[in-house]
């Protein structure tokens, strides 16, 4: 489900959510077709190039989708507003015309996997992909065993989309925080979240697991991964 081409659309909604003492300012944005359009369809995870049109710069970046396939008046993003495009969208106008290529990239396409246990695993904002994922498994919720979501934070001051991950055990979907440094009131996992998939250990024949993240987390998970016993085929990257 590749897409390359390069078209309009438009920045509709921008919400923070970092907490305000937090040293990262976290966003989440929403960006909708022209009138009369509709989104182009995806698969969970994909990500798409974003730059303003007629400007090199900031120069165009890519973003990982956050939205499901199953919504598609709009893409959803969670970003870090690190420089460079990232800042621009934190004081691009509302309204504003974003030009966008994709979505590309090889993304979670589970469909093969159907009927087998589902974990995902992110730290950070590379939980955007899976909330990608995780709103497409809630449509198909039927057609897989335990869904299960290990992700990980620095400090509770790091923490995205609490309530929503919270809220997901509604759709039989375990959630399990990991943070690094821990603190005082604090009962859930401190340390990374390879450790925290390494106390449940999960059975690797008939489980899948996605991982997003930076490359130094994805490759310490993989290694974890397959001292639990789980094949390569069975540890998707959406790239």
């Amino acid at each position: 489900m590749q897409q390359s081409s390069t078209y309009r659309m438009q920045l509709k909604e921008r919400i923070c959510l970092s907490d305000p003492t937090c040293d990262e300012q976290i966003i989440k944005i929403s960006v909708s077709p022209l009138a009369g359009e509709q989104a182009k369809t995806f698969v969970p995870g994909q990500y798409v190039r974003m730059g303003l049109p007629q400007l090199k710069k900031p120069s165009p970046a890519y973003f990982a989708v956050a939205s499901s396939p199953y919504e598609l008046k709009s893409y959803e993003f969670v970003i870090k507003c690190s420089p460079g495009m990232p800042e621009k969208l934190l004081d691009l106008d509302l309204g504003a015309d974003i030009e966008v290529e994709g979505p590309m990239g090889k993304g979670f396409d589970l469909r093969d996997f159907r009927g087998k246990n589902i974990i995902l695993m992110g730290v950070g904002t590379g939980i955007a992909p899976l909330r990608s994922v995780w709103r497409s498994l809630i449509h198909e919720r039927k057609h897989y065993g335990k869904i299960s979501i290990y992700a990980g934070f620095l400090t509770s001051f790091h923490r995205l989309l609490t309530d929503e991950m919270e809220d997901l055990s509604a759709h039989d979907i375990d959630v399990s925080i990991s943070l690094t440094t821990g603190h005082e009131g604090w009962d859930g996992q401190v340390g990374y979240v390879q450790h925290a998939l390494e106390s449940d250990q999960p059975n690797g024949d008939d489980t899948v697991v996605c991982l997003a993240g930076m490359s130094v987390m994805v490759d310490a998970c993989t290694e974890t991964l397959h001292n639990l016993g789980f094949n390569d085929d069975h540890i998707l990257l959406n790239f």
